[in-house]
């Protein structure tokens, strides 16, 4: 399996709620590396780039002014690149399905996500869909001064080495 990148989007919904950390709590466990984290206000040109695949649907505008946080008056997200194994595939499955009430009540999604009675899907979070989104993603949320560099295959055996130690 190669190392990957994936981008996260906790987004203003579950800031609302009080969410972020509960998210953030079911992702460590992954054991992937943060190369950047930040909190952002979404103007409306970012959040029609990053949705640009859905741009034809009928759910755009709402989902545009979604992440914008026009519809619960919470004005930022907080976005974070995560790097390991398979890094793509794996936050998505602890993600869950997108709609709150099809995905596994374990997942992310499952146990924090609802859909409102007024047809409002609140599912918490973005995840990465796979690995070339991905990186679209990455460079259109973060400038490549605001990320570190993933760790070296020196590095990772060094640090392994002292963990075998203890």
């Amino acid at each position: 399996m190669a190392k990957q990148s994936t981008l996260i989007i906790i987004k203003p919904d579950a800031i609302r709620r009080g969410l972020v950390g509960a998210a953030i709590s079911k992702l460590e466990p992954l054991g992937l590396e943060i190369l950047g984290a930040k909190a952002v206000r979404v103007s409306r040109e970012l959040a029609e780039a990053h949705y640009q695949h859905i741009r034809a649907k009928p759910f755009f505008q709402e989902t545009v002014d979604h992440l914008q946080g026009l519809l619960n008056d919470t004005h930022y997200v907080v976005v974070f690149v995560l790097w390991g194994e398979n890094a793509v595939a794996r936050v998505r499955d602890v993600t869950g399905a997108t709609n709150p009430e099809q995905a596994d009540p374990m997942s992310i999604r499952g146990s924090l996500g609802r859909n409102l009675a007024t047809g409002l899907m609140e599912n918490v979070l973005h995840a990465s869909s796979d690995p070339a989104e991905a990186k679209r993603e990455i460079r259109l949320w973060f400038k490549p001064d605001e990320l570190l560099p993933p760790p070296s295959a020196a590095v990772e055996a060094a640090v392994s080495k002292l963990g075998k130690r203890a």
